[in-house]
């Protein structure tokens, strides 16, 4: 991976990668407990690569539940403190610095950080050990698309294990900004800023908050820090005239971002000083159209599996994440749905920057028991904590098609856990929409996902076309045998979208150490290919019933070979024959985009 900075909306001046060669075993027999136990490493990684990626150095797929890490590194406290961050680490974290244990974390795609200060020696090297344990077939984690038999197979992939997302060091002061949040409100042309501060304390502590557009200033800002907290609303000067207030707001045509910069003073004395970002941006449910920014909003989404074949879950490097933002939107898609992974920061940027909307959604677990719940819960909250301030994001997905909670429509504790879930996530952020359980058997949701592979054209259109009411929709199955809302859950008028369709197979050269690919439907020509996804283009874009779609997929992933591109981000047919099908125009949808 590439040393751009990892946490794009807080980025300090002050930090050290630490990606690279590390010391690694196994540790099968879990006979080790404490880094003085390991007598020799057997191996070199190189992080951030997971160890069954080639790409790491080991490329090891079998079967282990512990893996452990060892490197040095040099840095002094010099009067401040040293914080040690890790993107995320596949699926218990223990953490070591000198030998002293300095952190501890479960769920495998959040952050988490440890304050090392103490655990520094005066000079000399320091040494950083990493205990990462990750079950292969425990199925109450969430874990995604990650396979639990041997050999990937049908909708699963190789497993991710241990560290798969930068490892870095930043120096702070003794007082410093731990988070921040960023939330819009285009109707008053504002920005709500929050702030939390921790470490020691400190007299007369301030915040200023400087707001650019390019080199216009927009605000600075100065607030008083009141018990380790500032949140305050910058309201900006409204243009009024529709025309210069979408200068500021951002979309996907028009990409704005706010740079900011934010300074801590205690009294004159400055204490943490850092860059960010903010946007104006809106996105809401009205009757049945999505909107963004007040206006109605046709999503083009592609779903996107984030895997690559030599890297897995980990992109190859910066570089390839702004290659993926960039290929969706070159052939025409507005979205992604980020399909049962947590993404990397640095893709959100890319998505921020360059004007690309993201369905995030929670890796799944497979069991429904007690400690899944509490496992999905702990970590949907750290991702939700994580990503609010990106403007790209527009809803949050915690259950898809059933997965972790199969009994839906007879056990009450799972459709309890569903409702749970999209409470929870719209009491964490109110400003987007959430989807309880995409594909069928919606219960508490403001947006009706559908998944239907059928493939064949005429069908889609007497299912969904012009003849179909809503009401009949609903009261039959759907492809996968499963109804589409549960009882007591009638359709309220919410959007509805096909949040699943397509998966075409083409194989043009077989992948790399893949036997068998697979697709909902094969291709054996590029004419065929074609084709079919404008068949299916011109049937969904053209359903009035529908306010958006996602189409599978982005890009073949292993065995699942029906992406629009090969693994390799090769487009299958032409990109400009995919943009014109994409983009075509929703005539019949005033207002639409």
């Amino acid at each position: 991976m590439s040393s751009a900075y990892p946490r794009p909306q807080l980025v300090r001046d002050h930090w050290e990668c630490l990606n690279g060669p590390w010391r690694f075993c196994w540790d099968d027999a879990q006979r080790f407990r404490h880094p003085d136990d390991i007598e020799g490493w057997s191996h070199t990684i190189t992080v951030p690569f997971p160890p069954e990626s080639k790409a790491s150095g080991l490329g090891d797929r079998g079967f282990h539940a512990v893996a452990w890490y060892q490197r040095e590194f040099d840095i002094a406290a010099e009067g401040g403190r040293v914080l040690l961050r890790f993107g995320a680490v596949d699926y218990r974290a223990q953490v070591w610095v000198n030998g002293s244990l300095v952190a501890t974390h479960e769920g495998g795609h959040t952050p988490f950080m440890a304050d090392i200060t103490r655990a520094l020696r005066p000079q000399g090297p320091q040494v950083v050990t990493v205990r990462a344990e990750d079950d292969p077939h425990e199925l109450t984690k969430p874990r995604g698309k990650q396979d639990w038999q041997l050999e990937p197979h049908s909708i699963w992939y190789p497993r991710t294990t241990g560290i798969w997302q930068t490892v870095w060091l930043e120096r702070v002061g003794r007082t410093y900004i731990d988070k921040i949040r960023w939330t819009p409100h285009v109707h008053g042309f504002a920005l709500t800023f929050e702030a939390r501060v921790v470490g020691d304390k400190a007299a007369d502590l301030t915040l200023e908050v400087a707001l650019c557009h390019g080199e216009r200033v927009l605000a600075r800002d100065r607030y008083g820090v009141i018990d380790g907290e500032a949140d305050r609303t910058i309201i900006l000067s409204d243009p009024g005239i529709d025309d210069y207030r979408n200068e500021l707001l951002w979309s996907p045509e028009r990409p704005t971002l706010l740079d900011a910069e934010i300074i801590l003073r205690s009294g004159d004395t400055v204490l943490d000083r850092f860059r960010s970002y903010a946007a104006l941006r809106s996105v809401s449910i009205l009757r049945d159209r999505f909107m963004l920014n007040g206006r109605p909003y046709t999503l083009r989404l592609v779903l996107d599996q984030g895997y690559w074949s030599d890297t897995l879950l980990t992109a190859p490097d910066d570089d390839a994440l702004k290659k993926d933002v960039e290929l969706a939107k070159a052939m025409g898609f507005n979205g992604v749905r980020k399909h049962q992974k947590i993404e990397d920061p640095r893709y959100l940027y890319w998505a921020d920057k360059l004007g690309l909307l993201v369905w995030e959604e929670m890796p799944s677990a497979y069991r429904f028991t007690r400690s899944a719940i509490r496992r999905t819960i702990r970590e949907w909250t750290e991702a939700i904590e994580r990503d609010y301030s990106h403007p790209c994001i527009i809803t949050w997905v915690p259950f898809n098609e059933s997965w972790g909670v199969p009994e839906l429509t007879s056990v009450r504790e799972q459709r309890h856990a569903v409702e749970a879930l999209y409470h929870l996530t719209k009491t964490l952020d109110s400003t987007r929409p959430v989807i309880g359980n995409d594909g069928w058997e919606s219960s508490a949701t403001d947006i009706i996902g559908i998944h239907d592979y059928d493939a064949n054209f005429e069908h889609l259109r007497q299912r969904y076309g012009q003849e179909a009411k809503a009401e009949q929709l609903f009261d039959r199955r759907r492809p996968g045998g499963r109804v589409l809302t549960l009882d007591g859950y009638p359709h309220r008028g919410q959007p509805i979208m096909l949040t699943e369709f397509g998966g075409v197979a083409f194989v043009q050269s077989p992948p790399e150490g893949v036997k068998q690919t697979w697709g909902y439907t094969v291709a054996k020509t590029q004419a065929e290919f074609r084709d079919l996804y404008k068949g299916l283009l011109d049937v969904v874009i053209h359903t009035p019933l529908f306010s958006g779609f996602c189409y599978t997929q982005f890009a073949d992933t292993f065995q699942e070979a029906n992406g629009l591109l090969n693994a390799d981000r090769t487009p299958k047919i032409p990109i400009e024959e995919i943009r014109k099908v994409t983009s075509q125009s929703r005539t019949h949808i005033p207002g639409g985009v």
